[in-house]
């Protein structure tokens, strides 16, 4: 596997409720920060290589953070997922982060898009890349693999716990064969998935998120697959950020459509269209994600300030 440098910072904040998140930092540790929320699933180290190196060049402290249930973070289920913004407020306090911008790669994206509501007068930005959209409600999107989750979320509501117990079990057993495991799923992807899954680096990352983030616990994607069938506790239009949203004309999870509905509902936002590519096209473009992003709200990198 290729060769990983550890996060700069690694740890855990308290947060409300007597629990705590899980979170790992990569580039500058006193740049403008950047929140990467993971996929589903994912966890706090499912940051691009291409990213954690743009940000140390130019000033950018990217802070991976773990959702409840997953790696150290303590296992919880939120009642929507705009309530997960209290814990985003502690993390940033013991940070000693003022303001942010926010990134959320597909279950991650309604994550970010929680703290955009929630918490304008902090949160600069957001960048959702192949977002999942809401199942109910005023922006209700139909179709695609989400809608699966669903017909199974009373299952999932009843059962959490126990699968959750029984995943992390089953991964702790399969993960001499992660590397064989992961080759096998990119085999039966979209061509942009797969070649991406092919580049050694983008590789290397998932294995080592995978192989940190479960180490403790793996509940966190069944938590994500009940709050994604529920009401969000805000909708697009309470969104009061700018949004630059990025998907994959030929994403299989999520469909294009759904961005494209979601676009037309946020206040400011902007859809750009990763051509050819799939449900993780987004990863491959970490760069313009991140530069775009910068260029949102009044706190940019010293870079970026130099160069105007």
């Amino acid at each position: 596997m290729k060769d990983l440098k550890r996060p700069a910072l690694e740890g855990t904040v308290a947060v409300r409720g007597n629990r705590r998140l899980s979170f790992a930092e990569f580039g500058a540790p006193r740049g403008a920060a950047v929140v990467w929320m993971h996929g589903t699933p994912g966890a706090r180290r499912q940051i691009p290589l291409e990213a954690r190196a743009y940000a140390a060049a130019n000033d950018i402290r990217i802070i991976g953070v773990d959702r409840p249930g997953i790696g150290s973070s303590t296992a919880h289920l939120y009642p929507n997922i705009g309530d997960w913004s209290g814990d985003l407020e502690m993390l940033l306090d013991a940070l000693a982060i003022d303001t942010c911008r926010l990134i959320g790669l597909s279950g991650g994206g309604p994550y970010a898009l929680a703290a955009g509501a929630r918490l304008p007068e902090r949160v600069h930005g957001v960048g959702v890349l192949g977002g999942v959209a809401p199942t109910v409600g005023p922006d209700a999107a139909a179709g695609g693999i989400i809608q699966l989750a669903v017909h199974l979320a009373p299952f999932v509501r009843a059962a959490r716990i126990p699968l959750g117990v029984a995943l992390t079990q089953a991964i702790r057993l399969v993960k001499p064969l992660a590397g064989t495991g992961l080759d096998l799923y990119a085999a039966f992807q979209p061509a942009g998935d797969k070649n991406l899954l092919a580049r050694p680096e983008f590789k290397a990352m998932f294995l080592d998120d995978l192989l940190n983030g479960s180490r403790f616990q793996t509940a966190a994607p069944l938590s994500d697959l009940v709050l994604f069938t529920r009401d969000w506790g805000f909708t697009a239009a309470d969104v009061a950020v700018p949004v630059r949203w990025w998907h994959g004309d030929e994403d299989h999870i999520v469909p294009f459509a759904h961005g494209e509905h979601m676009v037309s509902r946020l206040r400011d936002a902007s859809l750009k269209v990763i051509h050819g590519e799939s449900h993780l096209g987004g990863l491959g473009i970490a760069e313009e994600v991140i530069s775009t992003l910068m260029e949102l709200g009044p706190r940019r990198s010293k870079a970026r300030v130099a160069g105007k």
